[in-house]
């Protein structure tokens, strides 16, 4: 019988040695797959996301898989994971949102891939910081119009009378004046539309459209309102100067790269981002000031002092008023932190490693901005409306907190952001001066059901409001 010589048995050993550490190696962290082919964990994700993340990460850890609906979403939730999301040059955002992108907006991938970052740096240039504070006085009278129609009291849902005045000012800003309906009819069947396209929005994401009837008949009838006003868009001019709005620079950008074809869509895709999370944080703000009476006090306080006390006269807003009233951004900031998105994503180029785990290439990385605020060690006493907090950062120089990813984080973070929280201090500024509010039922807790832009309010929440003399 012939042996196996030793040196072949060390070469054995040595191959059987680099594939036990290749394989350690490779190890994917904990993968909760469900039991349906291609839905996966689905059902059970689908029904409270947000909940369902929380649990697994007390369940397997700091890293984690679920894999729904045909995706592999890999959740980091400590800093090491948190740093490859936001430093490595193996994960890319772009990739990360083409599919829904397309889904919600039908913006084929390559034209989004060639337009994005051209129009990204547009829109962080137009609605920059650089820029921000020549959009003061006409917020002001815009929001002043729409206060008209308010009255001089009433009762009614804070959210329904925060879309009565943000829909119709962020479209006379950004799209064109009048575009707006104005007809109480035409205007109730606009909320319709858009309340439908954007409580869908996140399943019209991820599934096809054929499966969603009505967000897709509402879908439509956006597209088409745009079709039809596409040429009236371009041909505008504003009465006071002749400044271009964001989506005429936005058309010039998109037919000059001859995707003409595709502007009703990138309209839509502008109107549900700047609509869908600006309604929302004011709510937010409003109903946490308003359930806080110290808060509230102190912010009347600095208002009164600011403005005097409330007229008929419709007083104007400047950028010296604003920095006088340092509480008011910090009252929206830590509303945006405690309602913050669910998650944000990249999409994972090159397999990396987390932790003793390797995150294979195709994945979605995912982090949540929602669970990160509510990290003690990061945010003391989390689940506190603490505004004084934000006094520690540097909003000067236009630098929030650490560890604050609701408007995502590097170079591709939400452009608009400065113009949305500019839009919402002088909302909530004019509404507080005017008006002597009070809610009538307890502050909401947040539905747990979307992971998608800030959260929303779980049941009624009535505001009773009655001018000031």
């Amino acid at each position: 019988m012939e042996l196996i010589s030793p040196t072949v048995i060390i070469i054995l050993g040595c191959v059987a040695l680099l594939l036990f550490l290749q394989r350690k190696n490779l190890r994917g962290p904990p993968c909760i797959r469900g039991w349906i082919p291609w839905i996966g964990a689905g059902f059970e994700f689908g029904k409270a996301p947000l909940e369902f993340i929380e649990k697994a990460r007390i369940k397997y850890g700091p890293i984690f898989t679920v894999f729904v609906m045909g995706n592999r979403m890999t959740f980091v939730t400590e800093e090491e994971g948190i740093n490859v999301f936001l430093k490595s040059k193996e994960v890319n955002f772009e990739l990360a949102v083409q599919n829904p992108v397309y889904r919600t907006a039908s913006i084929p991938k390559n034209t989004f891939l060639a337009l994005h970052e051209k129009l990204y740096i547009m829109m962080k240039g137009k609605i920059g910081t650089f820029n921000l504070y020549q959009f003061t006085g006409q917020l002001t009278e815009e929001l002043h119009e729409q206060l008209e129609n308010l009255g001089t009291h009433g009762t009614m849902e804070l959210n329904h009378l925060v879309r009565n005045l943000l829909y119709p000012v962020t479209m006379n800003m950004l799209f064109k004046k009048g575009l707006f309906p104005r007809n109480e009819g035409k205007i109730r069947e606009f909320y319709q539309h858009f309340q439908a396209y954007d409580e869908g929005f996140e399943y019209g994401s991820q599934m096809p459209e054929c499966l969603l009837r009505n967000w897709s008949k509402s879908k439509k009838w956006l597209l088409a309102l745009f079709e039809k006003n596409i040429p009236d868009i371009k041909t505008y001019k504003s009465a006071k100067d002749n400044s271009m709005t964001l989506m005429q620079t936005m058309l010039d950008i998109v037919e000059m790269e001859r995707k003409e074809e595709k502007s009703p869509n990138y309209g839509l895709l502008l109107l549900w981002a700047s609509l869908s999370n600006a309604v929302p944080v004011a709510f937010w703000t409003l109903a946490f000031v308003l359930s806080h009476p110290s808060i509230h006090k102190t912010v009347m306080e600095g208002v009164s002092s600011v403005f005097g006390t409330a007229g008929k006269d419709k007083m104007k807003v400047s950028e010296d008023d604003l920095k006088k009233l340092p509480l008011i951004k910090w009252c929206i900031l830590e509303a945006i932190r405690l309602r913050a998105p669910g998650v944000i994503t990249r999409k994972v180029l090159k397999p990396v490693k987390i932790l003793n785990y390797t995150v294979p290439s195709g994945d979605l990385l995912m982090l949540s901005p929602f669970w990160l605020h509510r990290n003690p060690e990061y945010f003391p006493e989390p689940e506190l409306f603490k505004p004084e907090r934000w006094k520690k950062a540097n909003l000067e120089k236009h630098a929030f907190l650490d560890w604050f990813m609701a408007f995502g984080s590097g170079k591709y973070q939400c452009p608009g952001r400065w113009f949305a929280l500019l839009e919402i201090q002088i909302c909530i500024i004019l509404i507080l001066y005017k008006y002597d509010c009070s809610l009538l039922d307890p502050l909401p807790k947040q539905s747990f059901l979307h992971l998608v832009g800030v959260q929303q309010p779980e049941g009624q929440c009535r505001i009773e409001f009655k001018q000031r003399k």
